[in-house]
């Protein structure tokens, strides 16, 4: 199976940084999306060979024409980039927070996708991979382990996240018969600048990169629609 070129959004830092590197590590032109090009540069300069910077904004519709018209061919697109812009339960949100938000994780995963979209027709394997949360699941937020302690907190992002997985499965369903895997990654806490607990934490981000990776290198005989922890466990929606 010849899959050997793929974009990540977000990815001069953190999860997405060490997705770029493992792609590339796996002999795959990777391009690195970033909103900033010095920053870009600087993480695809990082990773080394086979790293392609791109500047990229998710939010700017003009960012995305342009990137797009630089990519003629793509096997992988792993929509990586997403915010938290307030950490509040709803009687305290702010519509703008989650404006905020949604134009980011919702928003612009589907502008990027669809701009990517012809290019992503062009291989005979494509793959999309969408950067979830196990905080968007609305199944555990009500069962699990997220419904003792999370009291509704953060309600811009987890809902954005469980938006993304409804997207995620909508894409699946109507691009199946053309051959793409589509699937949703929960990465687990990992140390990554995304908010103060996540700058505290232990979860190494090259080992969510990894369950992203394997997710974006699927055979055709792959699942497709489906939400996935980095360990490899289905989740549920």
């Amino acid at each position: 199976m010849n899959i050997s070129t793929a974009l990540v959004t977000g990815a001069n830092k953190g999860i997405g940084w060490h997705i770029a590197r493992q792609l590339a590590d796996a002999g795959l032109t990777v391009y690195v999306g970033s909103r900033d090009p010095g920053r870009g540069a600087e993480a695809a300069a990082r990773i080394g060979a086979g790293a392609r910077p791109l500047t990229l904004d998710v939010t700017d519709a003009g960012s995305i024409a342009a990137a797009a018209e630089r990519v003629e061919a793509l096997d992988v697109l792993v929509n990586n980039a997403g915010i938290i812009a307030e950490e509040a339960a709803p009687p305290e949100a702010t519509v703008e927070a989650f404006r905020r938000t949604y134009e980011t994780n919702v928003f612009g995963v589907l502008a990027v996708t669809n701009a990517f979209l012809p290019a992503l027709r062009r291989s005979e394997h494509p793959r999309i991979v969408n950067i979830s949360s196990g905080t968007g699941s609305i199944s555990a937020s009500a069962d699990g382990p997220q419904a003792r302690h999370a009291a509704g907190s953060g309600a811009a992002y987890r809902s954005s996240k469980a938006a993304l997985n409804a997207l995620t499965l909508f894409y699946a369903q109507a691009l199946d018969e053309a051959g793409f895997r589509v699937n949703a990654l929960a990465p687990g806490l990992r140390r990554t600048d995304l908010n103060p607990r996540a700058r505290a934490a232990d979860g190494d981000p090259a080992e969510a990169a990894a369950a992203a990776v394997r997710l974006a290198l699927l055979g055709d005989d792959g699942p497709t629609g489906r939400f996935h922890s980095w360990d490899g466990t289905e989740m549920p929606w």
